[in-house]
């Protein structure tokens, strides 16, 4: 089954099965604070094309213009629904319809801002965006925590850029040159085992 096709298939079956939970947490973002329900941001997808990415909103309106790009910690910005939204990964759940849209797949390499992408080693920038971006990758099995590790650091800027920005580049780099869709079911069997085990993920 080619990759498009798998995409489809289980975008939009997931949304249908999942239409009475996304209408429920949808409702419960906006009563437990001011504000849309959805949050989107421009993301750099296939080719370096620039689209708008679909999250459940799990920070306070104007969150962008009050802190970086990055979530570190316990981050003042997140909402009480949003703590619970980011453990789960459920604010990812919007991601379906950009499935839909051709925006991204739903295993790839996680789509960067603008800001980011600019930052990539010449090297690989043309690897890693040859293919669509996804809903989760190897790189966010293991960075699952990411925002704890950042947290503990004293420039959670530089880490991110120096430490963990490379990583994620290696893993979609290698996601790229031999992804297959037997690659693509281990990676959501495993994104489907991280959030229901109790264990630390590495990094």
């Amino acid at each position: 089954m080619p990759k498009r096709l798998f995409d489809l298939c289980f975008a939009a079956l997931g949304l249908l099965l999942l239409a009475p939970v996304l209408l429920a947490v949808a409702l419960w973002v906006v009563w437990d604070s001011p504000g849309p329900a959805l949050f989107r941001q421009q993301r750099v997808g296939r080719a370096g094309r620039l689209f708008r990415i679909y999250k459940f909103r799990t920070m306070h309106p104007r969150a962008e213009a009050s802190g970086p790009a990055i979530t570190v910690g316990a981050d003042a910005r997140i909402t009480r629904a949003g703590h619970w939204l980011r453990r789960t990964k459920a604010d990812e759940l919007p991601q379906l319809f950009n499935v839909l849209l051709g925006h991204m797949s739903l295993v790839g390499p996680r789509p960067e801002v603008p800001h980011y992408v600019a930052l990539y080693p010449e090297s690989v920038r043309e690897l890693v965006l040859s293919v669509r971006p996804g809903i989760t990758d190897r790189a966010s099995i293991e960075f699952r925590d990411e925002s704890t590790l950042l947290g503990h650091s004293s420039d959670p800027e530089r880490t991110y850029v120096e430490q963990i920005l490379p990583i994620k580049l290696r893993y979609a780099a290698e996601y790229a040159r031999s992804h297959t869709l037997s690659s693509d079911l281990k990676i959501l069997a495993g994104t489907a085992s991280a959030l229901w085990s109790d264990r630390p993920s590495k990094g």
